[in-house]
């Protein structure tokens, strides 16, 4: 007889959503994959995390099945600060992936086998829909110190994008400076074809661009992926849109692309593309809700961010209402466009991060990077 448990049922679904090209999928079509798949993790959570269980409890009388993705509870991310939310045994942990907070209290996410494999997948998944299958010559724009020392969201960050590319190549020593040797050999590596440039956008800033720039480095054939730190760059002025030009004029990077994550979320990445957009892919979605009525916004909407994965199965991490601010462009963007990778017939929501909610403590790798240096 044919297994339907669910467990293997969850598996056919996200199946389903790993095989089909990413940002490729109708909303109804993804909302009818999703939806089952996010109400499961809902029960599972329920279950086996018992503080998560008191929450949903207090907030909601326990767990009611969501009839739409805006239905899907939502847990404050802010606890990953101050509690242990875990579904698994600790002789089932993998791995403790920790934020990057300067307020003292970090967020801990506990990974187990199963679910660090997922994020690993899922992560290709969106990533090959932007890089196409081949792994690209990679200049990381950091230092190799960062690998060492625990699993931290920058760390985890860096050796989920070194899996993309081959002769990694680190252009920053461990005080920050620019590494020229190591950049011209990737350069040289790479004979003009194309190659993949990964960093946080602070570190890009401040440390990168400056040092490209004076050196004359022509990286118009590279790739660049780039996310988080954009609340220190918010204070300097820098806004995206400035942030690309600069790049373009300085350095002739065309092809830039920023990215939105967390490590509360790892694996379930929002892309930007060529419209200058972030999308979500087939394994994620976002809602925006408006502060006052916490209701959904329409396009054009301004609100707090709701980041849903179908991915977090060690730890209640599946729906979770953020600290930041962003806006609503679009349910779908079905506009055409190439199948390469290069932005245009996205589908999916279409978003934009504006900022952060008012006393939102400063986080995210890319922020404490720049802030603190190495």
């Amino acid at each position: 007889m044919p297994d339907t448990s669910p467990d293997h049922q969850a598996d056919d679904l996200l199946a389903r959503l790993l095989a089909a090209p990413q940002f490729s999928l109708p909303p109804r079509e993804k909302a009818a994959l999703l939806l089952p798949l996010l109400d499961g993790l809902t029960a599972r959570h329920y279950r086996d995390c018992p503080p998560y269980r008191r929450l949903l409890d207090m907030l909601h009388g326990g767990h009611v099945p969501a009839r739409s993705l805006h239905e899907v509870p939502a847990l404050p991310v802010g606890l990953f600060k101050t509690h242990h939310l875990a579904s698994v045994p600790d002789e089932a942990v993998h791995a403790v992936l920790t934020s990057s907070g300067t307020g003292g209290a970090v967020s801990r996410v506990v990974l187990d086998a199963e679910t660090a494999a997922l994020q690993t997948r899922a992560l290709a998944a969106v990533m090959t829909r932007l890089l196409g299958p081949k792994r690209l010559p990679m200049m990381i724009v950091d230092h190799r110190g960062t690998l060492t020392g625990g699993l931290s969201a920058r760390a985890a960050g860096v050796l989920g994008m070194m899996t993309f590319g081959r002769d990694h190549r680190f252009a920053l020593d461990a005080d920050l400076s620019f590494d020229e040797a190591q950049a011209r050999a990737l350069l040289d590596r790479a004979a003009g074809g194309p190659f993949l440039i990964f960093g946080f956008t602070a570190l890009v800033w401040r440390h990168f661009l400056p040092a490209a720039a004076r050196l004359g480095l022509d990286l118009s054939a590279g790739i660049l992926v780039h996310g988080g730190g954009w609340k220190t760059l918010a204070d300097q002025a820098v806004d995206n849109a400035t942030f690309k030009a600069t790049l373009r004029r300085e350095t002739g990077l065309t092809r830039i692309h920023n990215m939105y994550g967390m490590a509360e979320q790892v694996g379930a990445v929002f892309l930007e593309g060529e419209d200058g957009l972030l999308h979500a892919s087939n394994l994620s979605d976002v809602v925006i809700r408006d502060p006052d009525s916490w209701e959904p916004v329409a396009p054009g909407g301004r609100g707090v961010i709701q980041v849903l994965s179908a991915l977090p199965r060690s730890y209640p991490g599946h729906s979770l209402l953020t600290e930041d601010v962003g806006v609503l462009h679009a349910l779908d963007c079905a506009d055409g466009g190439d199948s390469g990778g290069n932005g245009g017939g996205w589908r999916g929501t279409a978003f934009t991060v504006t900022g952060r909610l008012p006393r939102a403590e400063l986080r995210g790798c890319g922020d404490t990077a720049g802030r603190r240096g190495p």
